[in-house]
């Protein structure tokens, strides 16, 4: 319950983390120490001091008294105060305010100076303190004195100077515990970073260094990177070569049925053969290895419009809505324009109106592919997003069929982009099919 309590003002990050962990106890036994130690050791040394003060100013009220007797009171008071080095001069009588000094609050050990006093000297009458200046009159049998002096001789003065030592060199401490701490984020940093651009299908160079354990995950890492670029290029190969090797029967087989008479078999036939070679482009555009087009800023309005144009071309009816130029986002342009086609050739395949729309948001922009076709059940959303999923066939079975790539295509592109893929039911006007949504992010300017 109370870790539940204290999750939202606790920090999220490592670094942070690592840094309260650190600095927590030692500000606790700093506060411990303070309040603990110090203050009752200077409250011992107040005391001590104090209390030899209070034999030397009864010492000074019996000579005085002594020599009111005979009558060099002047004098004797005189070498009094050369001797002990303050104040003193007889009065003719005290303050008639009882004891009642103005010590500030935060001065604790004037305050326990005072008390002091008052508790062993039954002949003071009044006290004051005055800007760290103390003044008392002692009432003896034949003469009343007035001393002056420092509060400095009756109370350990300046307490705070190892309140700033030890604050001074925790400041020291502290900051070169971050800035160590700092040094052994670095290589969890620059980890993070590896694997979030390998995602998007990016391969930024890692180098091993940091902790034992932050070593044994970049390496494990690197080794993780390796084999997945290895078996992506043996799977880019294998298809690769499948493809070559069916194009070439499939080339002779199109050679041969050309020759035949022109029937209707035959061109049933020449069909089967142009939707073989369809597939396997679409296998090929799926285990296509997109990394090695690099990624640049791009005009996402004016290539969404050019997609867009290119797909009218056809005589369909493709619209945009949206602004034709900007935002600029760091993106693959051939890799972000066939997802793109890939969804509206989909939209057009079951539909026969698609609306392109590009939305800029807080952060993100989105860019959305509706169509006005029969739609796909919420329930397979999820499925339809997978490679090789075909849906129900009924739903456009007289458009021709597919190989269930075309989602997984984009879906594939969108998570290179540190993006996503969204579908839902379009509720535009006119358009009440299947709506795919493209996000991306868009890092703020600046």
């Amino acid at each position: 319950m109370l870790g539940r309590m204290l999750k939202p003002f606790l920090p999220r990050g490592l670094y942070w983390r690592a840094a309260l962990i650190v600095f927590l106890p030692v500000v606790a036994i700093m506060l411990v120490l303070s309040v603990g130690f110090i203050q009752r050791h200077y409250d011992g040394v107040t005391r001590q001091m104090t209390g030899n003060f209070v034999l030397v100013a009864r010492d000074i009220l019996a000579r005085s008294d002594a020599a009111a007797l005979t009558g060099d009171e002047t004098e004797a008071v005189a070498d009094l105060a050369r001797i002990f080095e303050m104040q003193i001069q007889p009065v003719a009588a005290a303050p008639e305010r009882l004891s009642n000094p103005s010590v500030p609050w935060f001065d604790l050990s004037g305050r326990l100076a005072i008390r002091e006093l008052q508790r062993g000297l039954p002949e003071m009458v009044a006290v004051d303190l005055q800007s760290g200046d103390v003044t008392l009159w002692l009432a003896g049998t034949q003469t009343t004195l007035q001393l002056e002096f420092s509060l400095s001789r009756i109370s350990a003065r300046n307490p705070h100077q190892l309140l700033v030592l030890v604050f001074v060199i925790g400041v020291v401490m502290s900051l070169i515990s971050f800035i160590y701490l700092k040094n052994q984020m670095r290589p969890i940093h620059r980890l993070a970073r590896a694997a979030e651009a390998f995602g998007r299908g990016q391969v930024l160079p890692l180098r091993v260094g940091g902790a034992t354990e932050v070593r044994a995950a970049s390496v494990a890492f690197l080794k993780m990177r390796e084999r997945i670029e290895r078996h992506i290029e043996q799977r880019t190969l294998l298809l690769s070569g499948v493809s070559h090797d069916l194009r070439t029967p499939l080339t002779r087989m199109r050679l041969g049925l050309s020759m035949l008479e022109d029937d209707a078999e035959a061109q049933a036939l020449l069909g089967d053969v142009a939707e073989m070679e369809a597939l396997i482009d679409r296998f090929l555009e799926f285990a296509r290895n997109d990394a090695v087009e690099p990624a640049e800023p791009t005009d996402l309005g004016a290539l969404v419009a050019q997609r867009v144009t290119e797909a009218g071309r056809t005589g369909r009816d493709v619209t945009m809505r949206g602004s034709a130029t900007g935002p600029v986002v760091t993106l693959r342009p051939q890799l972000f324009g066939r997802a793109l086609d890939n969804l509206i050739g989909n939209a057009l395949r079951y539909g026969c109106r698609v609306l392109v729309t590009i939305d800029q948001r807080p952060g993100f922009v989105v860019i959305g592919v509706a169509d006005d076709g029969p739609g796909i059940d919420p329930a397979q959303y999820d499925a339809a997003t997978h490679p090789f999923v075909r849906l129900d066939p009924a739903r456009g079975a007289s458009r021709g069929s597919g190989v269930g790539l075309g989602l997984a295509i984009v879906a594939d592109a969108m998570r290179s982009h540190a993006g996503r893929l969204e579908l839902d039911r379009s509720r535009t006007e006119g358009y009440g099919g299947l709506v795919a949504r493209l996000i991306l992010p868009v890092k703020a300017p600046g």
